[in-house]
């Protein structure tokens, strides 16, 4: 190829016969000699005359202009004129390798790098080379084939949600064994990873190699964790750079189940940084219902953080027995408990024997000095399996001999005899305020009020152990809270009681603070390898490259150590693993992972993935050259008089030029408009010509689709208006129309666009918006109005939604159909009168395929509708009752949809024990 002024020619020694065009110039323009005059007296009859409609006696030079155009653009056009071309390899004459890292880093920018890869299967089709891949996150034998048949394989590719791993390495190496010379194409994540260089050697010594890779700087999130009273997060840039702020959010279920942004914050990159560290406070509910972190702008499954466990509501059990149930409320040991951990933990009151059972995260002992044989060695095995035993001191254990001489296994120390007090036998002068919990405190952290003080405590014995057991203290060191740890479980022992007798502790703020923390710490230790000893884990659901969550489906169980310990990859995929009662997060980052950005070497060519791809022009300049020889055939006969005056020619081509130039801008509009529509699954709305009711249509569908997003395998993309007259109706699954008494009629063209759309699987919702005063009837406007639009629509014959019909099964098990109105009154195809009832099964077998139309007229745009925060646009009942319904309405949509994808596949899948029957199966 030979590139001129930026342009590439594939055949540039046509380009010679431009050479001829002032030659054909010259010729054109030649005038022939000047004839002999002769007189002839009868032309003096014609003096005076003068002619309208002349002729030239040459040829106007703008028309040989014009000509001359067309006849560079000919051969312009026929040299195969590129646009953006790119440069020959020097050796570029064999196979090509695209070699991909196809890791999560490259899911935000995956896209571009998709049109990147695509512009070199462009290159490479030209220049008859033939083409394969090699994925390194998945790694296979490449095929090498031309580039045609790869690129129809592109839209196939997808991140995967780890890093090519040495073991993938060595398995690409051994796929390339007995494949001969080729050039390398490799489109790099950004990210370093061990074994990089190896590969890289082996890539050299078979031919020339190319790196595509952005300049963007990827980001990454650990994995939450939950210390010192707030969620810590992290996150990770590969390179350093200027300051930069991002924003994470908490995702997770609001009380109505929906899934939705609960809390967002801002964290900065700091100059030269890489890492950028944030507390986020949140109140204990909120932070229970957590399900992900994520870094806003960012679509990778590295970018998100999956919550488990460590963020829940904890179960704490309280053992109580009668005696002190009926002492007095507000001298029971246990009412300051209670009342500290109701609002943050889930209660369990009562005897040893009934909470060991529910294997709580927390046990709380006030003031039992010593347990029976059959309580203790049960509730010691559970503390060795992982739990947390909470013990107060109190009269009974300051008067026992527990943990006197030898420690006591339920006890963290030994104690003294006694006691200490104001004005005892080992008294203090006053009260003893509590001094600032050390760092490595469990409370550290928490301010001390100066109004807290201890006034008796039972006292620690001297031991060498003592200091590092220590988690907080009085202002004179004397141990307040002790801890031991046993096996995968912790001893902590108050050394006061949990009632004012001793301190003001449980009287004030502190003490919530103190025992919520103990309660969401009971498990921080539970996630190691030693501890999932013996434990399988089952995969719930797992993440993809861009970060989504879907079903595990048949994924086979790991191993509990395998499952903290091993790397991510194809047998152990990022996502949310559970075991009994359990759920554990397995993110792509661990807590102390990092990342860092490829290095390249010199001799290595490193390009970025916004190359422009090669565009051929020889179409347009050869359209260009038919446009002006169509042009010169009409102001030729013009200028000749067979056409036009001369005065109209130069109007009658402007005129045609501009007929000609318009539907191209309306070809590309229509191209915009159907790219928009078939990139993802898109829903639309018709438009009515009322600016209202066509934005909460739009918002509606938005709601709509998100609540697909979060809940479904489903990922709709933003809504389209959609225009009955100039917009293809094909595209959409689902067409919601709202009706409005003033809206035009359609077209006759637009009318048989809908009865094809209808008779080849497409499905229209007809909402009239008014069933809270006429049950979309034909008494009221917007009844009438669709009883006009409808009258030239194939419809077939329609019954009530009944009871059965796949629409109430498909997703959510459904009775009513509320939307912004909660009519029941809901109209679909009818079925076969001889549909048949099974035995046995609670549903007839229904018609196959989809409805092709539902009526009603419950509002639901408005009940689906959110606004620009997500937050519902119109309201829809009073209270819960109002937001159930319209939770009902969003099930209502699912189902919908889902209809319309699945067909009558729930039908078929309740009558499979029939059906098998009748097969003999």
């Amino acid at each position: 190829m030979m590139v001129l002024g930026g342009i590439g020619f594939t055949a540039p020694w046509l380009l010679l016969s431009l050479a001829a065009l002032p030659i054909l110039w010259l010729l054109l323009r030649a005038v022939p000699p000047a004839p002999i005059k002769r007189r002839f007296p009868g032309v003096a009859l014609l003096l005076g005359l003068k002619d309208d409609e002349t002729v030239s006696d040459r040829t106007p030079w703008w028309l040989l202009l014009l000509r001359m155009i067309a006849l560079a653009a000919i051969i312009i056009g026929l040299a195969g004129p590129v646009l953006n071309p790119e440069e020959e390899q020097a050796d570029g004459n064999g196979p090509i390798l695209f070699v991909l890292d196809g890791s999560w880093a490259g899911a935000t920018r995956w896209p571009q790098q998709l049109e990147a890869i695509e512009a070199q299967l462009t290159r490479a089709s030209r220049l008859e080379r033939t083409v394969g891949f090699l994925t390194l996150t998945n790694p296979k034998p490449p095929v090498f084939q031309s580039a045609d048949a790869w690129r129809s394989r592109l839209a196939g590719l997808s991140p995967e949600p780890w890093q090519p791993s040495l073991a993938m390495l060595d398995e690409a190496m051994t796929a390339l064994n007995g494949v001969g010379d080729f050039d390398t194409l490799w489109f790099s994540d950004t990210l370093a990873y061990e074994g990089h260089e190896t590969l890289l050697n082996l890539l050299q010594e078979r031919g020339t190699v190319e790196a595509y890779q952005t300049a963007i700087n990827v980001l990454a999130l650990r994995p939450a964790r939950y210390e010192d009273g707030a969620v810590q997060l992290s996150a990770l840039r590969a390179a350093s750079g200027p300051t930069r702020d991002i924003t994470l959010q908490a995702i997770g279920r609001d009380p109505a189940g929906n899934g939705r942004i609960l809390a967002s914050t801002t964290t900065t990159f700091e100059q030269g940084e890489t890492q950028a560290d944030i507390a986020l406070v949140l109140p204990s509910e909120l932070r229970a219902r957590i399900t992900r972190f994520d870094i806003a702008g960012q679509r990778s499954a590295g970018a998100s953080a999956l919550s488990d466990d460590g963020l829940r509501r904890r179960e704490v059990a309280v053992i109580s027995d009668r005696e002190n149930r009926e002492r007095l409320e507000l001298l029971s040991p246990h009412h300051y408990i209670e009342q500290a951990l109701a609002p943050t933990a889930d209660l369990i009151i009562g005897a040893m024997v009934d909470a060991l059972p529910a294997n709580p995260d927390v046990i709380i002992l006030a003031d039992v000095a010593a347990l029976p044989s059959t309580d203790a060695e049960p509730l010691m095995e559970w503390v060795e399996n992982g739990g947390m035993l909470v013990r107060f001191a109190g009269p009974r254990v300051a008067a026992s001999d527990v943990s006197r001489i030898d420690e006591d296994p339920l006890m963290p120390v030994r104690l003294r005899a006694g006691g200490r007090s104001v004005g005892g036998a080992m008294s203090w002068g006053e009260p003893k305020a509590l001094s600032p919990f050390s760092k490595g405190s469990p409370f550290f952290g928490l301010s001390v009020p100066d109004d807290v003080t201890v006034t008796a405590q039972v006292v620690a014995q001297p031991d060498p152990t003592l200091s590092e057991r220590v988690i907080a203290s009085l202002s004179d060191g004397t141990p307040l809270v002790t801890r031991k740890n046993v096996g995968q479980g912790q001893i902590i022992l108050f050394h006061v009681t949990a009632t004012p007798e001793w301190s003001t502790l449980p009287l004030s703020g502190l003490f919530v603070e103190m025992l919520e923390r103990l309660a969401v710490s009971s498990s921080a230790a539970s996630a190691t390898s030693t501890a999932l000893e013996g434990t399988t884990w089952v995969p719930r659901r797992v993440l993809n490259g861009f970060g989504a969550l879907s079903d595990a489906g048949v994924l086979p169980g790991i191993d509990g150590p395998a499952l903290v310990e091993q790397p991510t990859g194809p047998d152990l995929r990022p996502g949310l693993y559970s075991s009994g009662d359990r759920v554990l997060a397995r993110n792509v980052l661990s807590t102390d992972s990092v990342i860092s950005r490829t290095s390249w070497p010199a001799n290595i060519t490193v390009r970025g993935l916004t190359v422009a791809p090669e565009q051929p022009i020889a179409g347009w300049l050869l359209s260009l050259a038919i446009l002006l020889l169509l042009a010169d055939v009409v102001v030729s006969l013009s200028l000749s008089g067979r056409l036009l005056s001369r005065s109209n020619a130069t109007a009658a081509v402007l005129g045609g030029l501009l007929v000609l130039s318009t539907p191209l801008d309306a070809q590309v509009e229509q191209e915009d408009f159907a790219l928009a529509a078939t990139s993802e699954l898109v829903l639309g709305h018709i438009i009515t010509g009322d600016n209202t009711v066509d934005e909460i249509a739009l918002a509606g569908l938005r709601g709509l689709s998100d609540t697909l997003f979060f809940r479904t395998s489903v990922e709709p993309a933003n809504p389209l208006s959609v225009n009955l007259e100039t917009d293809e109706l094909a595209f959409f699954p689902l067409l919601y129309w709202p009706i409005t008494p003033n809206q035009a009629t359609p077209s006759r063209e637009a009318y048989a666009k809908l009865n094809a759309y209808l008779r080849t699987g497409g499905m229209i919702l007809f909402d009239t918006r008014d069933s809270n005063t006429s049950r979309f009837g034909a008494s009221s406007p917007n009844g009438r109005k669709l009883q006009e639009l409808a009258a030239p629509l194939d419809i077939p014959a329609l019954e009530q939604l009944p009871s059965d019909h796949v629409i109430t099964r498909t997703f959510y098990l459904l009775q009513d159909f509320p939307g912004r109105h909660a009519g029941r009154d809901v109209w679909v195809e009818a079925a076969d009168p001889n549909a048949e009832q099974i035995e046995g099964m609670p549903f007839r077998d229904l018609n196959d395929g989809v409805t092709p139309v539902v009526i009603g007229g419950n509002d639901w745009a408005a009940a689906w509708a959110v606004n620009s925060t997500g937050g519902p646009m119109v309201p829809v009942g009073r209270g819960y009752s109002g937001e159930r319904q319209r939770e009902i309405a969003y099930r209502f949509g699912v189902n919908l949809v889902m209809h319309v994808l699945t067909g009558n596949y729930k039908s078929d899948q309740v009558h499979v024990p029939a059906l098998l029957d009748r097969l003999g199966q």
